[in-house]
């Protein structure tokens, strides 16, 4: 491959690189095993939710027959008496599944939620027989998620009471909805600052720059020398009134840190400097950080949580995800103080579908947006992926004090990311902020340690950087991520310690290795070649 190929290639986004480079290493030369480490997707799924689901399905046809059966045609669910059919449908002392359903019942009857209304918002809900109501989440999931959240993300902080819940496809989806409503209500305009901790997930680089946002972006830069820590004198920049907002992935991705408690106190002092900073913390990788504490529990009034349940409990494919807000935020509260002619657009924009659009929270301007208005009434999360977000939340709410199944995920992360980082002889982080769900490898810095430093500045002076993944995965069939798309410099890459079986992490840094070696003979017989 020439360079002008490799430089149309670094005009890609790093995912999109990736994706080229599959072919490559399914047909890679040496017939080597193919490596994907590029994504996220973890290689592990949660058994017991989806075995809770496929029950509740068979519980739901059950109810529907009871009130038409037409051969394949089948009717409704009635409300009256449904939990007590539930619980005569149930086998708990022969199936492991049933008595789990049966504690689920046992557990929101605790939480004061009626066990005739739950179970028909459960069978209802699987089917998928009727639109989400309300639209923006299912009145006694919304309870039960909020609990979910409490326990994994706040860290003895309580909010369960205080938070308004949106459910959506995933977080990708919260991320799109969540600029274009910021957009939409005025509250970010072209030319406004944001800031962003980067290195960070390519759309929060990549969105703000597309002609729909023109925003401009300050970076809060964490770098290798600090393991991908957030300092201080990074946070300070948050004091600038001019910044609208603050976008960040805790634990980071792809330097996978958490925000420690120090930088959470810098940002509780930085809100009260600069009270209306909206904050948009996206934290699906929380739960692989042990005593994890997200920046909603310390400045809940400005800040926009967005979770996922697709890394823990193995439901990419699901598109599970939330928003949450608390129910007195910075965002309402900067609606009402816009001018009176934005003011008066906004109340053009919401009347179609409320009566009171000056009193409509953002979060329910979130869901409105999500479907442009007209189809509010037809919005939501689809109820089938609302009751799964609430089984998974419910087989960690039922584990107890402790999680086995949080604890076997952290467990198989951190011997990947040892396996890893043995083979490439390269110190780890221990530090307990670091999820090790990604580890970022510098290749220049790997080949000095190796090699000496004429050989780094040979590589990084005579070859794209891109050259690195494409020889990787053309020869030796490993499938890596470029770094620079997420904001790091140049010789970055990184990879997922999710997606493989363990001991294939040894092979990968073997393989970084080898091409290493490959590059250090050309450049030996060049220097051979001028003396």
């Amino acid at each position: 491959m020439d360079t002008s190929n490799e430089k149309k290639l670094e005009q890609l986004g790093s995912f999109e690189i990736s994706d080229q480079m599959l072919t490559l290493a399914q047909n890679n030369q040496r017939q080597n095993v193919f490596l994907n480490a590029g994504r996220g997707n973890p290689n592990w799924i949660n058994k017991k939710a989806r075995l809770a689901f496929n029950r509740l399905i068979e519980f739901g046809l059950q109810e529907s027959e009871r009130t038409i059966a037409e051969g394949d045609l089948i009717g409704y669910t009635e409300l009256q008496d449904i939990s007590t059919r539930f619980t005569e449908f149930l086998s708990p002392e022969t199936n492991e599944i049933d008595r789990f359903l049966l504690q689920m019942l046992k557990y929101t009857d605790q939480l004061g939620i009626d066990s005739d209304d739950f179970v028909k918002e459960l069978a209802d809900g699987v089917l998928g027989n009727n639109y989400p109501v309300p639209s923006r989440v299912l009145k006694n999931s919304e309870i039960i998620l909020n609990h979910y959240l409490e326990s994994v993300l706040y860290n003895g902080t309580s909010l369960t009471n205080q938070t308004d819940i949106f459910p959506t496809e995933g977080g990708t989806a919260a991320i799109v909805y969540i600029f274009n409503s910021l957009r939409e209500n005025k509250l970010i305009r072209p030319g406004d600052r944001i800031a962003i901790n980067t290195p960070i997930f390519t759309p929060y680089l990549q969105i703000p720059e597309l002609s729909d946002y023109e925003l401009v972006v300050v970076d809060l830069q964490s770098t290798e020398e600090n393991h991908w820590e957030l300092l201080p004198s990074e946070i300070e920049k948050l004091t600038d009134p001019d910044l609208k907002a603050f976008f960040i992935v805790n634990p980071s991705n792809p330097g996978s840190r958490a925000l420690d408690a120090l930088a959470l106190a810098e940002i509780e002092k930085v809100v009260q400097t600069n009270p209306d900073l909206m904050i948009i913390t996206d934290d699906v990788y929380g739960t692989f950080v042990e005593n994890f504490q997200t920046i909603y529990a310390v400045v809940p009034h400005n800040t926009l949580l967005v979770y996922s349940f697709s890394k823990l409990f193995g439901a990419t494919g699901w598109r599970v995800g939330l928003i949450a807000a608390h129910k007195e935020n910075v965002f309402d509260r900067l609606i009402q103080t816009l001018p009176s002619e934005d003011q008066k657009l906004l109340t053009q924009r919401y009347q179609l579908v409320v009566k009171e659009p000056e009193k409509m929270a953002f979060i329910d301007r979130l869901v409105a947006d999500s479907r442009s208005i007209g189809l509010y009434h037809t919005s939501g999360l689809s109820t089938p992926q609302q009751i799964m977000e609430v089984l998974f939340a419910l087989t960690h709410l039922l584990a107890g004090e402790t999680d086995p199944y949080i604890d076997t995920s952290r467990k198989i992360i951190n011997e990947r990311y040892k396996n890893l980082h043995d083979a490439l002889q390269l110190a780890a982080d221990e530090s307990c902020d670091n999820s090790k769900y990604y580890s970022l490898i510098n290749i220049y810095e790997l080949a000095e340690r190796k090699y000496g430093r004429a050989f780094r500045e040979y590589l990084a002076s005579h070859f794209e950087y891109i050259d690195f993944l494409v020889r990787l995965a053309e020869k030796n069939g490993v499938v890596l991520i470029d770094g620079v798309g997420f904001g790091t410099a140049a010789g970055q890459v990184r990879v997922s310690e999710a997606n493989l079986p363990t001991k294939d992490y040894k092979l990968i840094g073997r393989e970084i290795l080898e091409v290493l070696k490959e590059y250090h003979a050309a450049f030996e017989k060049l220097n051979s070649s001028t003396k």
